[in-house]
């Protein structure tokens, strides 16, 4: 099976699975789940593909134990994440930029975190960069412990089995096999529909603020001079 790669080759999931295997799969998982250098990983079509190459043999291990080990290391991979931005704190906001590191990333994810609140553990799981960094806000923002445990396993299991059984149950259809290299570009623009959607947001919403704002000061301005003026 070939696959379409999208962005560099060593980003292309059957790429990566051909090359690293199922511990690969498992260490980009644990990665892009609460790391800050793996935000750009492939989490989704990878996920997908690696379900689909169990399905059709190349993987040889069993569905239901890929399934536990993709859901362990993302799991835990946000269980990292968490306790780094417990240890960072607010010196994460003051971070400067960098080629891996955008202080935008931050500020998205929490807005994210604030908006949803707990569930948001569970939602972030299914957009890419916001996944990232949404476990490190949790830390950052001392969200109760428990709270997070409960929260962040049935995340884990809900995406990392979720997509992984969707992979398998797709891969049984020969249009799937066909078609992969479109499948895979439909599941990564599924996953860019909600940062998208934010992103037109925020515009919007930035577009409103710098209409208003001189808005209010000129009305107080001209207020004073109109009552002057009928004096």
């Amino acid at each position: 099976m070939t696959t379409l790669a999208l962005g560099p080759q060593w980003l292309d999931p059957d790429y990566l699975i051909e090359t690293f295997g199922l511990l690969g799969v498992l260490a980009i998982v644990f990665a892009e789940s609460g790391l800050l250098i793996g935000f750009f990983l492939p989490g989704d079509s990878l996920l997908f593909t690696t379900g689909l190459l169990v399905t059709t043999e190349v993987i040889k291990q069993e569905l239901w134990l890929v399934c536990v080990a993709v859901a362990v290391a993302a799991i835990v991979g946000d269980q990292v994440g968490y306790l780094f931005g417990r240890k960072v704190g607010p010196a994460l906001f003051k971070r400067p930029d960098s080629k891996l590191f955008k202080q935008e990333n931050v500020e998205k994810a929490h807005e994210f975190f604030e908006k949803h609140g707990p569930k948001s553990l569970i939602l972030a799981r299914f957009v890419p960069i916001v996944r990232t960094f949404t476990p490190i806000i949790a830390g950052v923002s001392r969200m109760n412990y428990r709270s997070f445990i409960i929260f962040n396993i049935i995340g884990g299991v809900l995406w990392g089995t979720g997509v992984t059984l969707l992979g398998a149950a797709l891969g049984k259809v020969d249009f799937v096999h066909k078609h992969i290299e479109l499948i895979l570009v439909g599941i990564v623009l599924l996953s860019v529909i909600p940062i998208a959607i934010e992103f037109l947001r925020a515009r919007s919403k930035a577009k409103k603020e710098a209409a208003e704002a001189p808005a209010g000061p000129a009305a107080d301005q001209q207020g004073p001079r109109g009552r002057h003026a009928k004096r």
